[in-house]
């Protein structure tokens, strides 16, 4: 069976660029710790929507979509699922949740990860969650002509309850000794979970899953305002890329993590810095709903779009930015640009 030693194979990721993220990341927390603890009130908002944005850009992921109202009824329990996609997004919504509010209490180990993966499938009418594959998968991809070929042959079934044992135990090991930043150890072992590939269905949405509660029972609680799910699925070539990169040789005990470290490192030092200019513009300027679309579209340089200005300001409804944007052209401090879905907003720096 493949080693899951983390002693040594942690220090050839400490790479420049993995070295900057990881300086990044370290500021960011501190830097916002204070703040949470402070305004955690006023944060409620952008719980809220990180909730919603996980729930559909995890399952989005793999394939498993429903409409809009229907996701929002669903991620805030209004609403029984109906259709089979439906009821694997509620599955998401409640393990979601469980880590939210219970991370601290969930250790991962193997009948952890079992307990989650019963829950992602607790609505479906057959017994599929909480057991290890019983047959041997593969993870096959597409080329451009539809032809499909096999990518990567995870752990046969017979041996993955061990495999996720051992890699378990050896992650605790890891973090045990205090010598080794957990921010690396944690996409280390999500790619080796995903390369052990333990479930028939599900692998993809228990490895984001697991990230967040590892990051949390770490310390790194930006997951809970600011939708890591959503950060990886903008970028998913990227991450399907990186990982692949990673999984190479990786049954030989030789592959390189460095991709793929790298990009997760990447999306929470993303998540950390939308939190940061989210925040900003939220709750510490006091400013009417209208002066802080303004207020963002002035600090921002260059164009920004309407869709943009909601994102960063998620407590404000569309009608409201509407009518800041119009009140903005009429008073003529900010130019618009294009027409259509296409229109860009820029501050108006002549009329200062």
């Amino acid at each position: 069976m493949r080693s899951f030693d983390y002693s040594n194979k942690w220090k050839e990721l400490l790479t420049p660029d993995i070295v900057a993220l990881l300086t990044q990341i370290h500021e960011y927390k501190g830097e916002q710790t204070l703040f949470i603890e402070a305004k955690a009130d006023a944060l409620t908002r952008l719980v809220e929507i990180a909730k919603i944005q996980s729930t559909e850009a995890s399952n989005k992921i793999e394939g498993i979509f429903t409409s809009d109202t229907r996701l929002k009824a669903l991620v805030k329990d209004k609403a029984a699922p109906k259709t089979r996609n439906e009821r694997e997004i509620a599955g998401y919504r409640d393990v979601l949740n469980t880590i939210h509010e219970s991370h601290d209490f969930i250790p991962v180990r193997p009948n952890m990860i079992l307990q989650l993966h019963r829950d992602l499938y607790r609505f479906e009418g057959y017994d599929i969650g909480g057991k290890y594959k019983v047959a041997d998968n593969i993870i096959e991809e597409a080329d451009e002509q539809g032809n499909k070929f096999v990518r990567f042959k995870p752990v046969p079934a017979w041996e993955t309850p061990e495999a996720i044992e051992h890699l378990c135990n050896e992650f605790d090991k890891a973090l045990g000794t205090g010598t080794i930043d957990p921010l690396i150890l944690i996409p280390m072992f999500i790619l080796d979970f995903l390369c052990i590939h333990p479930f028939n269905d599900g692998n993809g949405r228990m490895s984001r899953l697991l990230t967040l509660l590892m990051l949390y029972r770490a310390g790194y609680i930006v997951g809970k305002y600011i939708s890591i799910e959503h950060m990886i699925e903008k970028t998913k070539d990227s991450y399907y890329e990186c990982l692949q990169e990673s999984s190479v040789n990786w049954h030989d005990d030789e592959n390189n993590y460095i991709p793929f470290v790298q990009y997760m490192l990447g999306v929470v030092v993303a998540a950390y810095r939308d939190f940061s200019d989210r925040v900003q513009v939220l709750v510490t300027s006091g400013l009417s709903k209208p002066e802080r679309v303004a207020e963002l579209i002035k600090s921002t340089y260059g164009e920004i779009t309407k869709s943009r200005i909601m994102e960063k300001c998620p407590d404000i409804s569309r009608i409201t930015v509407e009518r800041a944007l119009s009140g903005l052209l009429s008073s003529e401090k900010i130019i618009k640009i294009g027409g259509g879905r296409y229109t860009k907003y820029v501050w108006n720096r002549n009329k200062e």
